[in-house]
């Protein structure tokens, strides 16, 4: 897997922490990896070496039209896709993007503990999870988000303050995109956020979705 943590706007001080801990539950999976920043992997020789990759906390404009171009095509050939936390706050101005990762990060209130709602218990990468799970991290609200995707896991805004979605504020899903398997989780904001166990195993599992691996 190619872990690819890029950022054009707001950088996140996490990365290094973030990029560590899936470089570490990769290996222990047995899933090789590399990370990189530099955008011309993003040509098909280089593509070719991965099975899917990880938008880890990626933002603003990262790629140029030939880039774009061999990235829908890694994806048209059926390699998969993980974005983590600010993969929703990357290339804007790119509807395919947008279809891609499934939305596009709004807005923010502080980092606070809130109370999350499991969805689906028996996809891999939430079945370890009670109904109830609560977490403290950044909690993204979105705009544009798609139809049809498979919401995972949604934030109760009655937990936390300042959330601005509403009843249905999705913050993990999966979805099929154009022969590609998608998995996109909003945790991921802080160092802490990556110490959880649970956070780490519900990584994995949408990680090992996109390579349909068990």
């Amino acid at each position: 897997m190619l872990i690819f943590s890029k950022t054009a706007g707001f950088r996140h001080k996490s990365i290094p922490k973030g990029v560590a801990t899936v470089t570490d539950l990769l290996k222990q999976a047995g899933i090789g990896s590399l990370h990189s920043e530099d955008p011309a992997y993003f040509c098909a020789d280089s593509l070719a070496k991965f099975d899917a990759v990880i938008f880890l906390s990626t933002t603003g404009d990262i790629f140029d039209d030939q880039q774009k171009e061999a990235f829908q095509a890694f994806i048209r050939a059926g390699k998969g896709f993980v974005g983590i936390h600010a993969a929703t706050d990357t290339e804007h101005d790119w509807p395919w993007y947008g279809q891609l990762v499934g939305a596009y990060f709004a807005s923010h209130p502080a980092v606070q503990d809130a109370k999350i709602t499991v969805l689906d218990r028996e996809h891999a990468s939430t079945k370890h999870l009670q109904q109830v799970w609560w977490h403290k991290d950044e909690w993204y609200d979105f705009k544009n988000l798609q139809p049809g995707l498979h919401i995972l896991m949604s934030l109760d805004e009655e937990s936390y303050n300042d959330g601005k979605m509403g009843k249905f504020h999705p913050i993990a899903w999966f979805q099929e995109f154009e022969g590609a398997r998608i998995f996109y989780t909003g945790l991921g904001h802080t160092d802490e956020a990556f110490d959880s166990l649970q956070f780490r195993i519900h990584l994995l599992g949408g990680i090992q979705y996109v390579l349909q691996v068990h």
